[in-house]
């Protein structure tokens, strides 16, 4: 396996998607829509279980072009997306529908929300791009009031990883950008863990995520380099290479601005 040591993940090709974002099927970003049909019915049913009948303030950190932030919105919650590239951004709000989601240019390592102003915080295929993601889990969870809910999906650090996740969709999909994923930024979920206990938040689970292999659309990517939108991923039991999780904030009743929602959550 091949050194990572001094590689820096490269970001920059989001802002060259454009509409892209929501049409693209020669090109990894086929690969996060599919993601997304997978992760966000996953995200607002807990949501709707944990916090029923609620109104419920969702921050979407790296929200990307909105893919989880706009049909969040379309199922009533209150949402706020922050990504640092602008141009993602403006694909977000050009299709959110309800016209209600704040989009926000925003550093991840240091948002600018007070304490405690969101019942739910998202970072979906966000922390395998940021360095540390530690930092991004103590801002997440400041930004949380006690029994907030933080979801997440990344990707575990091994063998596998790297041949599946990283060289795998280099070799298979079209128009995989260099340095899209380094191995180096993957995180196991023990580490995660830790990072979760250091800054106040309490893994409730981990589930794996990975691709439908029997299906048509993985055999056609395979072949031809495209993902098409039948292509779909699914839950497993063991987050061996991708893997989503919820976690909770921990810590004291709420107060000041945000005590008529301490109770939600809970």
């Amino acid at each position: 396996m091949e050194s990572f040591k001094g590689d820096q993940v490269n970001n920059d090709f989001y802002d060259l998607y454009g509409e892209r974002w929501y049409t693209a099927q020669d090109d990894p970003v086929g690969l996060l829509r599919a993601e997304s049909r997978t992760l966000t019915p996953w995200v607002l049913a807990e949501i709707r279980k944990r916090c029923p009948g609620k109104a419920v303030h969702v921050l979407d950190i790296g929200c990307g072009a909105g893919f989880l932030a706009n049909e969040l919105a379309r199922h009533g919650l209150k949402v706020t997306g922050i990504d640092a590239s602008k141009r993602s951004l403006d694909i977000a709000r050009g299709h959110d529908d309800t016209g209600s989601v704040v989009y926000r240019s925003g550093d991840a390592l240091d948002l600018e929300f007070p304490d405690q102003s969101f019942e739910v915080a998202c970072a979906m295929d966000f922390l395998e791009h940021v360095e540390p993601p530690a930092r991004v889990l103590s801002e997440a969870a400041r930004v949380l009031i006690p029994g907030g809910l933080f979801f997440f999906n990344t990707f575990n650090r091994n063998l596998l990883s790297w041949l599946v996740v990283i060289r795998g969709v280099e070799w298979f999909v079209r128009n995989t950008p260099k340095n899209m994923h380094c191995l180096r930024f993957f995180t196991k979920p023990s580490e995660l863990s830790r990072m979760c206990d250091d800054t106040g938040l309490r893994i409730e689970y981990f589930r794996g995520l990975v691709p439908v292999v029997w299906k048509l659309a993985f055999w056609k990517m395979i072949f031809t380099g495209r993902v098409t939108d039948d292509f779909a991923f699914r839950f497993s039991r063991f987050p061996i290479t991708g893997y989503a999780g919820l976690a909770v904030r921990i810590g004291r009743a709420c107060s000041g601005l945000t005590a008529k929602r301490s109770g939600l959550c809970k």
